[in-house]
């Protein structure tokens, strides 16, 4: 079973910056994802990254999203430039491997001024 925790979500302006941090309970040799689900609306992925690094990002968060993966410490991060209010959500975590399934419990982004 693998257990995740984000981290990092607030409140924060337009225009604005967040860091995410999602920590595994145990190494993930897969995919690891960041997934969004804002009010009323169905769960959406953001971006992707494998165990060797290559990324995938939603159309909607190209050149303002970053993600990256640490192995060694088990945790994936989801850099968020350039907020809009658009992006309020919860942010959950996923990993995605031979392990199974799993999300975190989500935190939220709340983007406003």
């Amino acid at each position: 079973q693998v257990r995740l925790v984000e981290s990092g979500g607030g409140l924060v302006q337009p225009g604005g910056s967040l860091r995410l941090s999602c920590a595994a309970s145990r190494s993930i040799f897969g995919i690891m994802g960041w997934y969004r689900q804002a009010p009323g609306k169905e769960r959406e992925l953001v971006a992707s990254i494998t165990y060797s690094g290559t990324s995938n990002y939603a159309d909607s968060v190209k050149g303002r999203f970053t993600i990256s993966r640490d192995n060694a410490k088990n945790t994936v991060n989801l850099q968020i430039n350039s907020l809009k209010p658009e992006d309020t959500a919860v942010y959950y975590c996923r990993s995605t491997s031979t392990l199974g399934n799993y999300w975190g419990q989500g935190t939220q982004v709340t983007v406003s001024s």
